[in-house]
């Protein structure tokens, strides 16, 4: 049976946009189970998710205080897939090769792994050297986002299909 996973990254709540939208968080209700790529911006933001996901896979950005308490890069096997989970602090250009380099120095296999990582706020869905990447953007449009996105995943074995969703 397939496995429904809501994706979403940079919230940054309250430090650049007031709420979650109510799109964003239904779909992450209603999810399987939710990975969150950083930037909550805030404890209360890292609650509020908690609260609303079922299950809950989340690491720290670059912006969130250590009261968040999440860790830099982390891992879940959903089905068959390993999700090999960070925040992508740095230059977006390296974004790709930085984010495929923390999956290899993560895993010891990249068969049936996928990366997911935030940071640029912009959604992205790219294979770089056997791995494929994701990317969110962002859940509430924070700047520099110029539209708010999210990712839905549906595993169904070591199949992973991706779908961008945007308001």
């Amino acid at each position: 049976m397939a496995t429904d996973i809501a994706v979403v990254s940079d919230t940054h709540v309250p430090g650049r946009e007031a709420e979650v939208p109510a799109w964003v968080r239904e779909r992450v209700r209603s999810a399987d189970h939710t990975i969150h790529a950083g930037d909550f911006d805030a404890p209360e933001t890292a609650s509020l998710v908690e609260d609303l996901a079922r299950d809950l896979t989340a690491v720290a950005g670059n912006v969130d205080p250590p009261s968040v308490d999440r860790p830099d890069v982390t891992t879940c096997r959903i089905e068959a897939v390993t999700f090999v989970v960070a925040h992508g602090t740095g230059p977006h250009a390296s974004w790709p090769e930085r984010v495929r380099g923390v999956v290899g120095e993560t895993v010891d296999s990249v068969e049936n792994v996928v990366g997911v990582a935030g940071h640029t706020h912009t959604p992205t869905d790219v294979v770089v050297d056997g791995v494929r990447l994701l990317n969110p953007g962002s859940a509430t449009g924070a700047r520099p986002a110029t539209r708010t996105t999210m990712l839905t995943v549906t595993v169904d074995g070591d199949t992973v299909d991706v779908t961008v969703h945007e308001e």
